[in-house]
């Protein structure tokens, strides 16, 4: 999580979606940098309204605007997939080896998902508190365009945003049936990701 005082911004860690390259390339720009433990790093609005927003708001910053990017989620999914078939978690419960994509993706959708597919949820990760604390700013992770435009309008000129933290490719592609499971089951998370405008230029 970054924030950034004087601007009264914050940009969300939403895992898997790119944040940690800005974090690298704009943390020397912003006045906080949350990297440890991973429940602040990784901080959900729940968790920003609970330990983050009292203190900025005795420190006189009662409007800190919230920013979140968000992954269209089978690819959000597949990333984690990728992320978790990597040798360091070889022989450990979180670990994607030995099985499926299609059986990582009905894990996820599990009300208890198993440890290899337990990876949260996008949707829940931004939901609005009801004493109004929520995202102000939505931008997709498919739009870095538009995210870039928009932190330089507010930060000024931006350092280059390297590629960190990219898990390894593998040609992943869900079954017909897992494909409809997840899109039922996960509906909040493809209906926030669609409602966000791409801001900026394609291509």
């Amino acid at each position: 999580m970054l924030v950034f005082w004087n601007e009264r911004l914050v940009l969300l860690s939403v895992p898997k979606t790119g944040t940690h390259a800005y974090t690298q390339a704009l943390g020397p720009r912003a006045s906080m940098v949350v990297t440890d433990p991973p429940e602040l790093k990784h901080a959900p609005v729940y968790r920003y309204n609970r330990f983050f927003r009292p203190m900025f708001e005795k420190m006189g910053a009662e409007e800190m605007e919230l920013v979140a990017v968000i992954r269209e989620p089978l690819d959000w999914l597949g990333s984690w997939y990728r992320y978790r078939q990597r040798p360091a978690l070889d022989g450990r419960s979180t670990s994607t080896k030995g099985h499926s994509f299609d059986a990582f993706l009905e894990a996820s959708c599990e009300d208890t998902p198993p440890a290899f597919a337990n990876v949260g949820n996008q949707a829940k990760f931004v939901e609005a508190r009801p004493n109004g604390t929520a995202v102000s700013h939505f931008f997709r992770y498919e739009d870095q365009a538009g995210l870039r435009a928009f932190l330089a309008e507010r930060l000024g000129d931006l350092p280059d945003i390297p590629s960190v933290n990219v898990s390894p490719r593998l040609d992943l592609q869900a079954s017909p049936d897992v494909e409809a499971l997840v899109r039922r089951e996960r509906a909040a998370e493809f209906t926030l990701w669609e409602s966000i405008p791409v801001r900026g230029r394609q291509g």
